[in-house]
């Protein structure tokens, strides 16, 4: 999926969303990526030139029509805060519900893989689609080529209607991501829409919660899961991973147990872009910041709506701030070196988990 996003950013070539690591033609782009260097310096080209708000909207809006991976807006939001321009978590949400999801790789279609979509024409396909309204997709960039994506990708083919389908026949009307809302998440957190079994979209249900992945697994695999349950995973966050690793072992665990379209996961850390089901991420502020997911109890009733962009706990503000206030100052886990550091600096995932600066006003 961030292959896929360097080449709708403009920061890399045709071809580099979709050419398989295993295909010869990969070493062909190598060598045309390493002629486009030489280019790029000659002309004064820069990665800060190219990484306009224009283009991350670009970037963000395959992401949507594509139902990337839950990563790619978290690595979007740092490279944006990297050069300076300033995203509105909430402004994905208002790309979502512009942008028709046009194309799902496996795992949300379990039968369509990357070598199908590159065979169907890769990025270049569906960013020519997108950019047949003249407003989905922003032309006003640049692009590695010294052009835009647009104008990139207008030789390429329609789409075959099956791998990449049309914008006027999508798979759905809304993108494939979503940003979810609500006391449990203020600042947002990430979910793959596209990967969702439909009768999961709207779900209620108690929580069971874990404060580490170890904990889940074993939760999981020892059979304390039931159907109708919200897995809560946390103090896995960028602070309190520390690093935010992804969750990949107890989403496998849950689909391996029957249980992928019965139960939902949330987590403050992060997933793969082999996660599907109810699995919403990046819950924004962490359980390390004292986020309300850290006040949670096993069986709070928690309410996730997709659909309307929401993810709630039964809880007024007053329970859970009382809760809060009773939970103390977060343990770092690691007490010197690096990570520490880390630790110390690092902020949510709604601002990308990037390094802020704060400690050192204290």
């Amino acid at each position: 999926s961030m292959n896929c996003l360097m080449e709708a950013l403009g920061l890399a070539l045709p071809g580099n969303g979709t050419i398989l690591a295993v295909d010869p033609r990969r070493k062909d782009l190598v060598k045309k990526t390493a002629s486009q260097i030489i280019e790029l310096v000659e002309k004064d080209i820069k990665p800060s030139d190219i990484l306009t708000e224009d283009a991350f909207i670009n970037a963000f809006t395959l992401d949507m029509a594509m139902g990337g991976s839950t990563n790619t807006i978290l690595h979007a939001l740092a490279i944006a805060n990297e050069v300076g321009v300033d995203i509105d978590i909430h402004m994905l949400n208002e790309i979502s519900s512009r942008t028709p999801c046009i194309c799902k790789v496996s795992p949300s279609r379990p039968e369509v893989h990357m070598e199908d979509v590159d065979a169907a024409g890769g990025i270049s396909v569906i960013l020519k689609e997108l950019s047949k309204t003249g407003e989905l997709l922003s032309n006003n960039t640049i692009s590695v080529t010294g052009k835009s994506i647009v104008e990139n990708v207008q030789n390429s083919n329609a789409p075959d209607g099956n791998i990449i389908k049309t914008i006027e026949k999508p798979f759905t009307e809304k993108g494939g991501l979503a940003i979810l809302f609500g006391n449990l998440a203020p600042d947002g957190a990430v979910v793959k829409a596209a990967g969702i079994e439909k009768n999961m979209l709207v779900h209620e249900g108690p929580a069971k919660i874990y404060n580490s992945q170890e904990d889940a697994m074993s939760g999981i695999l020892g059979g304390e899961v039931k159907s109708g349950d919200v897995v809560v995973i946390r103090y896995e966050g960028p602070k309190g991973g520390p690093g935010m690793p992804e969750m990949l072992s107890p989403t496998s665990a849950i689909v391996g147990m029957n249980l992928g379209d019965k139960v939902a996961l949330l987590t403050d850390g992060r997933f793969s872009g082999g996660t599907r089901g109810a699995c919403i991420g990046h819950i924004s502020p962490e359980a390390a910041e004292r986020g309300p997911i850290a006040a949670l109890k096993n069986g709070d009733i928690i309410s996730i709506d997709v659909p309307n962009y929401k993810l709630e706990v039964k809880l007024t503000a007053e329970e859970i701030q009382n809760r809060l206030d009773t939970l103390g100052k977060f343990e770092l886990k690691i007490k010197k070196g690096y990570l520490h550091r880390y630790s110390q600096m690092v902020t949510s995932a709604s601002k990308g988990a990037v390094l802020g600066y704060n400690f050192l006003n204290k």
